[in-house]
């Protein structure tokens, strides 16, 4: 059924969420190979700047989903095989360019981090479930990478925590990139409300500087 997209992306209670766009993951320090190519070919990290500016033009907040870990390891989990390769790289180390935002964000003082230090996703175990409450989130936008592991875990958390969830089809990766078309159009559409990137900039146009509709 078609949604109302403006109470679902109301900025008082929307948050922009972007998830492992850092230095080390998509950027000019990426261990993946084929995930910052492909990254770099789709533009989606201009859409999701686009997005980030629009958001905090109309006061939806923006949230910075990161890991990070100890150089000792102490607090993370190798129980998986994600996990295992992460520790043998030695990668995404607290305090290391590997752990800051790509520059392409453009990121901004108001912008809120929660980064983690075990786990494939940004809920388990971290502050972001209260912190979105505490700023008063209802509907959360999930960008970035990747629609294997991070962007699904992302929105099957929020749904389970009670959070709509909407996923910009532009503005998220995956590879290789027939897996990533498969998951959007097959898991997403189960899970949340695809809707990209213009058209939630377009349903935000309308709204003035102080986050709440005109009228």
């Amino acid at each position: 059924m078609p949604r109302d997209l403006r109470a679902l992306l109301d900025p008082t209670h929307t948050a922009v969420c972007t998830m492992e766009l850092q230095r080390g993951v998509v950027g000019d320090r990426a261990t993946i190979p084929d995930l910052r190519a492909e990254v770099d070919a789709s533009g989606m990290l201009t859409r999701v700047h686009d997005l980030l500016a629009a958001a905090r033009a109309v006061g939806a907040r923006v949230v910075h989903c990161t890991a990070e870990f100890r150089p000792d390891r102490q607090g993370s989990g190798t129980n998986a095989p994600m996990l295992r390769a992460s520790a043998k790289g030695g990668g995404l180390l607290v305090g290391t360019p590997d752990v800051e935002l790509v520059p392409e964000l453009d990121p901004a003082p108001g912008d809120v981090v929660v980064a983690r230090l075990h786990g494939l996703t940004p809920f388990t175990g971290t502050t972001l479930d209260a912190v979105l409450r505490n700023l008063g989130v209802t509907t959360v936008i999930a960008t970035g990478v990747s629609l294997n592991v991070g962007i699904t875990g992302m929105a099957m958390e929020a749904v389970g925590l009670g959070y709509e969830v909407v996923v910009p089809p532009d503005a998220v990766a995956g590879v290789p990139r027939e897996y990533a078309e498969q998951v959007l159009a097959h898991t997403i559409p189960v899970i949340a409300t695809r809707i990209p990137t213009a058209e939630i900039i377009a349903t935000w146009a309308d709204v003035d500087a102080t986050g709440r509709p005109p009228g």
